[in-house]
């Protein structure tokens, strides 16, 4: 794989599947938008991109998202529109659902696909507006040890409709401790549990889950936005074995655009027909079809042997990136990372989280301000930053580049 660098550590490479800031069209007739988008796309260029929920697509999948599907209306689902002329559309969307079967390796008859979630945030709220009755409880990771706003927190519209029993890592390991959960939710009966984090660098033990919630008798659902596509290209276990439901953007290690896929179990408790309704007409008129084939493209690409290889990559990025972190005397929350991102304890060393972000993006690099486990500081101004490296795998770095990277985050800091 030839790589080309540019200034600031940030480059990219061109490979017949993968144009990355690939302009798509001519030059449009709005020169203000015009001029933004181009200066965007320079932005992305020219910067070390390490946000660890953000990744760069294919040419194709920015084909697809700009599109004439756009165009299209289809409100319903396939076989059940209440608009004509969807019989293209309706192509598309099952497509769509056939595929993402095929990267999780999951039976037609086991399985029931919805793709027409706009985002995640609105599929999880599909699910438990489905599933759990208003007042009900949603177990979830508090928001401060690496939960999502989704999980049930109470300025989410789902901890405002449902009660969330939080539960979050160990106070000294940083991991989580499954014996803790578990005597919380024989506790606490919740309706539905939560696995999936937003900021948990650690492998998630879902058979463990699955006894949990067996001992409650609540659904278990599985977030697995961040690791989709680590699950898709074999580098993480798989948690379809064991959940009742399973949601994730597309976005993420997935590498598609920006929507949502929701997977629920086929039996007699018709959970996916529950959640289609949720979904349309609860929560959603037309779907957007110019996105659901946009994430067909980027489906069948992550069946690809290249994903694979990138899937390890990411890893061997991530850890190579924590290791000389370590080295040069940062503290990493749990002493590590089994996935694409890591916690950096930044005011260990005297800098927050806030200063942390603001001065690596003066210098090109760009990370978020995080809360870290037991965080004493508040979420705008905490004592961690969140690191990925999903989207620098993508633009052809190695562990030597992160090992560079993470020297040249340890200058700017300690300036």
């Amino acid at each position: 794989m030839k790589r080309k660098k540019v200034k600031s550590l940030a480059f990219f490479y061109i490979s017949p599947s993968l144009f990355f800031f690939a302009t798509i069209g001519s030059i449009m007739n709005d020169p203000e938008i015009n001029k933004l988008i181009a200066e965007e796309k320079k932005r992305q260029k020219k910067v070390i991109n390490l946000i660890a929920s953000e990744n760069y697509v294919s040419k194709d999948v920015l084909k697809a998202l700009g599109s004439e599907l756009t165009n299209k209306y289809a409100e319903g689902y396939p076989g059940k529109r209440y608009y004509g002329g969807n019989e293209i559309v309706d192509k598309i969307e099952r497509l769509a659902q056939k595929r993402a079967r095929e990267v999780f390796k999951l039976s037609p008859k086991k399985w029931h696909v919805n793709v027409q979630a706009l985002s995640g945030s609105p599929a999880n709220l599909s699910v438990y507006t489905a599933l759990i009755p208003q007042g009900g409880k949603i177990m979830g990771m508090s928001l401060d040890h690496g939960g999502h706003l989704t999980h049930g927190h109470k300025v989410s519209a789902t901890g405002k409709f449902w009660k969330q029993v939080p539960y979050g890592v160990d106070r000294k390991t940083e991991r989580l401790d499954y014996e803790v959960l578990m005597k919380i939710a024989k506790k606490e009966k919740p309706n539905i549990i939560v696995a999936g984090f937003t900021a948990y660098p650690r492998k998630i033990e879902w058979k463990k889950f699955r006894e949990i919630a067996d001992s409650c008798g609540a659904y278990l659902m599985v977030d697995m936005s961040h690791i989709a596509g680590l699950v898709a290209g074999g580098v993480h276990s798989s948690p379809f074995k064991y959940a009742d439901v399973v949601t994730t953007t597309v976005h993420k290690t997935l590498r598609g655009p920006r929507s949502a896929i929701i997977f629920s179990k086929d039996d007699e408790r018709e959970l996916g027909k529950k959640i289609d309704k949720a979904i349309f007409p609860g929560l959603q008129g037309g779907p957007h079809i110019n996105q659901i084939a946009s994430v067909a493209v980027a489906l069948k690409e992550a069946k690809s042997p290249e994903f694979k290889k990138y899937a390890k990559q990411i890893l061997a990025n991530a850890k190579s990136l924590s290791d000389e972190l370590k080295k040069l005397g940062w503290r990493i929350v749990s002493g590590g990372t089994d996935n694409h991102l890591l916690l950096v304890d930044t005011f260990k060393n005297g800098v927050t989280g806030s200063e942390a972000s603001d001065k690596l993006e003066k210098e090109g690099i760009i990370v978020n301000k995080n809360t870290i486990p037991n965080d004493p500081r508040s979420p705008m101004d905490p004592s961690g930053i969140r690191i990925g490296t999903a989207g620098e795998t993508t633009r052809g770095k190695k562990e030597k580049d992160m090992i560079n990277i993470a020297r040249r985050i340890d200058n700017i800091l300690k300036k």
